[in-house]
């Protein structure tokens, strides 16, 4: 079996060893650095032990550590500086700025300075205000001093390597970036691809497989690479070609190597986590806009974070950092812009005095575009939105009959076997709805129209009336009013209202009670000797395991032995069987429930399904999943592993027929050789489909997914290398 890539953690650290290995003057330097601990987020593990009197853990005190760093470069020595968090890096800013950076030059001759300054920066993780900012803008253009970012596409060898021959530098490490795996052999998803410009330490370009041109080039550093990827599926989607370009190098940028890409593009845009001001995505602009101005279309789109500190909270955090959902609809938005077929271009005093420059007869350029009619009769059919459907529910739609839409305004929800999406207006119109609330729709199908003028209501039919009947549909006069009597105000009633996406899980809830017949069985479970062989894995990996990927991954091993429950019910004799185990996971972070799909986790390791489960918990406080993610699955996992919870009796997924839940730790105190022992237990559930599932088959099943929890080496030894 094929190693899988090594996580960026594990690169760096693989980077380090070489290093030290190679440069018998290098010394690292920082808070709790040495073994065991091995630094904050364990990436400088094992270097003690190879190198003890070169890995120093210090005090704290950035300012002490970084001036210490200098000194040693100026006694011919080379440093490495560990930051345990980034934002510390401002209490070493003198010495970065004042000491390192200018003794480069400041004593006539040119000195080396062989100072790298590691930095953890960015959010995501929930570590509040004075943990969580993304500082690069306030290094960028401080002379002699260069600035990395890691990334999933440049090894961090050579990125160090660099910065000690060049030095000073900094070497930016986004924390989410820790778990993630590198991409390697060209390859990004299924339907992109990458390949370096520039060198090793040159710009990351991501394209289309099929080598669709850019409509669109998305300039990001290495932290926001998965945002930006994310982003460009989403654009992908919705019909627009967005290619990637991610620098191992912030600055001083080098931008001849992509700047033929960018000057084909319909948009450029710059994607940076930062809050704007002084940024490096500014910097780029300037000189994009400077080397190529004549071939853009538009100004470089420029995508910050809110202009606030990161809250801790995660459905806030959320709002403040910038995310894929954000990038895509601006990017969207910037490339319809750009798009726009340009006018004779009015005289400037036109604008400023609003008739000048218009001649006899004509109407400036601004009141003729607010004076277009929408185009009439412009259909919106029912788009493919997954594989696994051919039809959907229409939930609700978001207009009246009649109504005037806005193109891109919100127009229909559609409830598919996963998901609630939502379909904006192709055009600006007023509304005629072709197919009612609850009605099932096919794709291809008809759900409305947008018109140019508003619908006219439909005249009574008077067909089949009878000349009596006519006289009863003329009209009648109304009686005169009569007062009602006086009541007493009824008290406003305090209401909730659902939210977009609980409206969803409640579609999908009915659903399932409508159409499945659903049984249920339960088991106790022992996991003492499992979660014990979780945390030395979480050790020994970088990821962090936990319970949750255990069950999975004890669920996806009993696939083989139990195929007809990983199955989809064709007709009432007919299950059609899964290739893969690719199981749903159920996801609440406080804004709805989503199910998002971990693929193959029959083959792919415990570690790599902490990664995906990792990227969910962030795309839910983000509200950011695309319906690929949530589609496909063949069994789900419902997790409810809060303390104290005894079981959950989930529902099925239609067209699934088995969801698998589990509970919350309890303890039991058990007699083992009549001594009285505390043991840690977790119930298993199974909700099955009784057309297909009975009760032995659910309690065998289960007991099978125990048992291969019981095995906690073997759980591990079948995921594959970690």
């Amino acid at each position: 079996m094929t190693r899988p890539a090594p996580r960026v953690v594990e690169a760096l650290n693989a980077a380090l060893h070489r290093l030290f290995e190679e440069r018998s003057s290098l010394h690292l330097l920082g808070e709790d650095v040495r073994d065991p601990y091995g630094g904050a987020f364990k990436v400088t593990r094992g270097l003690s032990t190879c190198h003890p009197d070169r890995v120093l853990s210090t005090p704290i005190s950035e300012a002490g550590i970084t001036g210490v760093a200098g000194g040693l470069a100026l006694a011919g020595d080379q440093a490495i500086v560990e930051m345990m968090f980034g934002d510390f890096a401002a209490l070493a800013f003198d010495q970065i700025l004042n000491l390192i950076s200018k003794s480069v030059t400041m004593y006539g001759d040119r000195v080396p300075m062989p100072v790298v300054v590691r930095c953890p920066v960015g959010g995501n993780r929930g570590y509040g205000p004075t943990h969580s900012q993304s500082l690069q803008k306030h290094f960028v253009g401080v002379p002699n001093l260069a600035l990395y970012e890691t990334s999933p596409f440049h090894d961090p060898y050579a990125q160090l390597a660099e910065g000690l021959d060049r030095g000073p530098a900094m070497l930016f490490e986004d924390k989410v970036l820790y778990t993630r795996r590198m991409f390697r052999d060209g390859v990004v998803d299924e339907h992109h691809r990458f390949a370096l410009r520039g060198g090793s330490t040159g710009w990351a370009h991501v394209s289309p497989m099929d080598g669709t041109a850019a409509d669109v080039v998305l300039i990001c550093p290495g932290g926001t690479t998965h945002r930006a990827l994310d982003a460009a599926r989403l654009l992908r989607a919705r019909g627009i070609a967005a290619h990637v370009l991610v620098p191992a190098r912030l600055y001083p940028p080098d931008l001849e190597p992509v700047l033929p890409l960018l000057a084909d593009a319909r948009l450029v845009a710059v994607a940076e986590e930062s809050t704007e001001g002084g940024t490096w995505g500014a910097e780029i602009a300037a000189r994009v806009h400077t080397r190529i101005w004549s071939h853009l279309r538009s100004p470089v789109l420029q995508l910050n974070s809110a202009d606030s500190v990161v809250p801790t909270a995660p459905h806030l955090e959320s709002r403040v950092l910038l995310g894929a959902e954000r990038i895509a609809a601006e990017i969207e938005k910037g490339a319809a812009r750009s798009l726009q077929p340009r006018g004779p271009a009015a005289p400037i005093v036109a604008a400023e005095s609003g008739t000048a420059g218009a001649g006899a007869g004509e109407q400036p350029a601004a009141a003729a575009v607010d004076s277009a009619e929408p185009a009439a009769g412009v259909p919106v059919a029912v788009p493919k939105l997954n594989n696994n459907d051919t039809a959907y529910l229409v939930v609700r739609w978001f207009a009246d009959d009649g109504a005037y839409i806005g193109e891109g305004d919100p127009l229909v929800e559609l409830e598919t076997s996963k998901a609630v999406e939502e379909i904006a207006a192709p055009a600006d119109g007023h509304l005629r709805i072709r197919a009612a609330e609850g009605s099932e729709v096919g794709v291809g199908d008809l759900l409305a129209e947008l018109l140019a003028e508003p619908p006219a209501a439909p005249a009574p039919d008077t067909s089949a009336l009878t000349p009596s009947d006519e006289r009863v549909a003329a009209p009648v006069p109304a009686a005169a009013p009569v007062d009602p009597p006086a009541q007493e105000p009824a008290p406003a009633a305090r209401t909730h209202v659902l939210g977009r996406a609980q409206q969803g899980t409640a579609a999908v809830v009915t659903r399932a009670h409508r159409e499945v017949p659903v049984a249920f069985a339960a088991v106790e479970v022992r996991v003492d000797a499992v979660l014990a062989r979780l945390r030395t894995l979480s050790d020994e990996t970088g990821a962090e395991v936990g319970l949750p990927e255990a069950v999975v991954k004890a669920v996806a091993a009993a696939h083989p032995a139990f195929p007809h429950l990983f199955g989809t019910l064709v007709d009432e004799r007919t299950v059609r069987l899964a290739d893969t185990v690719d199981i749903g996971v159920t996801v609440d972070a406080g804004n709805g429930l989503y199910i998002p799909v971990l693929r193959d986790c029959a083959g792919r390791s415990l570690a790599d399904l902490s990664d995906d489960l990792m990227d969910f918990r962030m795309k839910a406080f983000r509200a950011e999943f695309t319906a690929g993610e949530l589609s496909g699955g063949c069994l789900s996992v419902s997790l409810n592993t809060e303390p104290g919870v005894l079981f959950v009796q989930p529902i099925v997924m239609a067209p699934q027929l088995c969801m698998v839940s589990v509970g919350g730790r309890l303890t039991r105190l058990v007699l083992e050789d009549g001594v009285p022992t505390s043991t840690t237990v977790v119930t298993l559930g199974l909700a099955y489909d009784h057309r297909v599932v009975n009760g032995r088959d659910a309690t065998a099943f289960l007991r099978a997914v125990a048992d291969a929890l019981h095995d906690a080496e073997g759980l591990v030894a079948c995921a594959g290398p970690q």
